[in-house]
């Protein structure tokens, strides 16, 4: 019997879920997920930056008014718009 344990406990200490056949799966998965923590926090930071020029107390200027004419279409009455076809 108590060989019987032992070689199952071998055999999960080798190919069981947390054994040394999955280390290399982990791994990667450790990887791909570090690589997408990555990701979202250059997005984060980024997004973060615009929330900070968007401050109501001192906005930024252009970026107001960038905003201005990319979502409500306002131009000034000197300005040309130049639609480009993709």
């Amino acid at each position: 019997m108590a060989l019987a344990g032992l070689l199952c406990l071998t055999v999960l200490a080798i190919a069981g879920p947390t054994g040394l056949l999955s280390w290399s799966e982990q791994a990667s998965l450790l990887e791909q997920r570090e690589a997408r923590i990555n990701t979202l926090t250059a997005k984060r930071d980024e997004l973060r930056n615009r929330v900070a020029l968007l401050d109501p107390a001192a906005a930024d200027p252009d970026l107001v008014g960038e905003l201005l004419r990319s979502d409500l279409n306002v131009v000034h009455p000197d300005e040309v718009v130049i639609t480009l076809e993709d």
